[in-house]
């Protein structure tokens, strides 16, 4: 006789579905907790350049003498930017950059067999690079700013303003570690931009672009300013970047981005795109910093930015807990370079810089930053971690050296 197996099954599932129920009120049962997940990595874009080396020697030019802009009216908005681009357009021009580089002959022309048919009219051995960009006339007396990457190596520097006027320019003196070069040109009646004060620029504002694309001609986009105080894009030493959607493409290297009514806001410098065309973020140097550093290179012939001597590591988690620290806040110290600052006031490899001044570090690029903002000279209270216990030394700034003068000792 077959036994029913149903007395058993029904408290079987019954015990089932209460489990699932207590699992899903108490999920401590399983010993999960809630936790938030970590942000995505970056994308990091970057620009290929190869460093020219800058002069050391003073300059004895007075400071430029550039227009400084009303404070922006955030009223209601025009229905057009043609009167900011009519006073803005005039001052943004096209360069032209070129450099000879030398052709590799190919081996068959040094075969006098070979060499008899071509003559006189041999291949030349070099031929000449030409690329394009665009500038921003910011003065008076002729100065002109644009990115390091747009005239880096040319041999000859040609300006052409909107008016048609055409000249070649005096290169005054570039900055790789923000990418800016200074230009001058020496003309008459030039037009000029007036510079906004960045400190009050704010995300939403309108903001269009004027420059060169693809060689086109001058160009206007019109965007917003996306965001403020842009870093680690890996694309300069010292990066602080306004970020806007409107459309920049290569050629508009070294132009203007301007506010609603035509005053400078940036100089734009880059892009993120996956195309090679413009997909919405772009990105300029503020005119705060781009004015700073055209002062430098006019008056001194280079920029002057304070300097410790140190190669900084980032801490993540796991090494500041290698460290005892309950948080990864701070930088480890990787490098010393010898005799430098830092090396002088006894701070050694594997030291945890804590504090600059009483202020903590919470991020290396901004802690860079305040350093570089520090003038030579002046002495720098630093908290560092050594051994387990927290140290004050009293550094003296130096001046940030060229970078072939700056190797670490590990």
């Amino acid at each position: 006789m077959r036994r029913s197996l149903l007395p058993y099954v029904w408290p079987a599932l019954i015990g089932v579905l209460l489990a699932i129920v207590l699992l899903n009120a108490f999920p401590q049962l399983l010993g999960r907790h809630d936790s938030s997940p970590g942000s995505p990595p970056a994308t990091t874009p970057g620009i290929t350049s190869t460093p020219i080396a800058t002069t050391n020697e003073e300059a004895s030019r007075p400071s430029p003498e550039v227009r400084q802009a009303e404070p922006l009216s955030r009223d209601q908005g025009p229905a057009s930017y043609a009167g900011a681009v009519e006073r803005a357009a005039p001052a943004v021009a096209n360069i032209y950059s070129s450099r000879v580089v030398e052709r590799e002959e190919h081996p068959l022309m040094s075969d006098p067999f070979f060499r008899q048919f071509f003559g006189e009219d041999m291949p030349a051995r070099q031929r000449m690079l030409s690329s394009l960009g665009s500038g921003v006339i910011v003065s008076e007396d002729g100065f002109v700013l644009t990115n390091h990457h747009v005239i880096n190596g040319a041999d000859q520097i040609q300006v052409a303003l909107r008016d048609g006027r055409e000249i070649l320019a005096e290169v005054i003196g570039t900055d790789p570690e923000s990418d800016l070069a200074v230009l001058r040109i020496d003309l008459d009646n030039l037009p000029v931009i007036e510079l906004a004060d960045t400190g009050g620029v704010a995300v939403g504002d309108i903001s269009l672009a004027i420059g060169n694309p693809f060689g086109v001609g001058q160009t206007v986009t019109m965007g917003i300013i996306s965001a403020t105080g842009r870093s680690h894009l890996g694309l300069n030493a010292y990066e602080d970047f306004i970020q806007t959607d409107a459309a920049i493409n290569p050629g508009n290297s070294g132009g203007a981005l301007i506010n609603a009514e035509g005053s400078l806001v940036g100089i734009n410098t880059a892009i993120f795109s996956r195309s090679g065309g413009s997909q919405g973020i772009g990105f300029a140097i503020p005119a705060n910093l781009a004015r700073s550093i055209l002062e430098d290179l006019v008056t001194k012939g280079r920029v002057i930015r304070g300097w410790l001597g140190i190669e900084a590591q980032e801490l993540n988690q796991d090494l500041a807990a290698s460290f005892g620290l309950q948080a990864p806040r701070g930088v480890v110290v990787a490098g010393v370079v010898p005799s430098g600052p830092a090396d002088e006031a006894g701070l050694k490899t594997g030291d945890v810089l804590l504090e600059l001044d009483g202020r903590p570090i919470l991020d290396a690029r901004i802690a860079m930053s305040d350093i570089a903002a520090i003038e030579p000279g002046q002495s720098l209270p630093v908290t560092v971690l050594r051994n387990g216990e927290s140290q004050e030394l009293i550094v003296e700034v130096g001046e940030r050296p060229p970078p072939e003068l700056r190797r670490p000792e590990r």
